[in-house]
């Protein structure tokens, strides 16, 4: 088995994580004193959302005068990048830090390198990521979709509180239309815009406060399961390859970064 294949367990105090590489490099399990915070499941836990965020129309985006196709992983639209799907090679490990890359290729049609990187302390988790280019510039994106559980160990279920400056309101299409419009209240499968970062707090009351940070404006929260709820920082909105395009050029990779802290109650 090669370093690549193995899980890869971060620890500091009773504080514990870890990272499948083969799995789409998501974050399986993070435990607070024995307590599990995220959904179990190979599809669930913590994932990548990159070289895109969300869903991206007809699977389609333009650069420049090029129209390229991805699958359509969520018909009709094609959702949450290939990194998931996608083994990665771990890079460093040390136990409170980890790094993990992959080299995007087929269906992404541009040729570059993804980064991820974690590192653990005993009352946050700070993970990163950058994306470069090995040629031409190209449109991307990045974020995270963690699943935390709506109740832990049987206990009250969490309570979701965050102050957007607007929401983009979703078409028909689970596409924001380009309207932003005042926060509604949940259930929400929608993308808020915060300019001055994204600032998230999950409670489960008498047990713990996790806060969900990111210098990005843009978070999806996401709360229409019941097992689930989910806080989703990234660096654009839905569909943003093409509303919102960022560039990843020779000279400017895309990096974002998201730290969770936590207290107990």
């Amino acid at each position: 088995m090669s370093s690549s294949e193995k899980d890869v367990r971060l620890s500091v105090g009773d504080t514990e994580m870890t990272v499948n590489p083969v799995n789409g490099c998501r974050i399986s399990s993070l435990r607070i004193g024995g307590t599990e915070l995220l959904r179990q499941g190979e599809r669930y836990g913590c994932f990548p959302m990159v070289p895109w965020c969300g869903r991206t129309e007809k699977g389609q985006f333009r650069d420049g005068g090029v129209l390229h196709q991805l699958p359509l992983t969520a018909p009709p639209h094609a959702i949450h990048g290939t990194g998931r799907d996608t083994a990665w090679h771990t890079a460093l490990e040390s136990g409170t830090q980890a790094s993990f890359y992959y080299d995007l290729a087929d269906p992404w049609p541009y040729s570059g390198r993804v980064t991820q990187t974690f590192e653990l302390a005993e009352d946050s988790l700070t993970l990163a990521f950058g994306i470069e280019t090995y040629g031409d510039s190209f449109p991307a994106q990045a974020g995270w979709h963690p699943w935390f559980r709506r109740s832990l160990d049987g206990g009250e279920e969490v309570r979701i509180d965050f102050d957007a400056a607007w929401q983009e309101e979703r078409g028909e299409n689970h596409l924001p239309t380009g309207r932003r419009i005042p926060p509604l209240a949940g259930p929400w499968d929608d993308c808020f815009g915060m300019p001055d970062g994204v600032d998230v707090t999950l409670t489960w009351p008498q047990q713990l406060e996790l806060t969900v940070k990111s210098r990005s404006e843009w978070v999806v929260i996401y709360d229409e399961q019941d097992e689930a709820v989910c806080v989703e920082p990234q660096s654009g909105p839905p569909n943003g390859l093409n509303t919102q395009p960022r560039y990843v050029t020779p000279i400017e990779p895309l990096e974002i970064a998201t730290t969770w802290s936590w207290r107990r109650l």
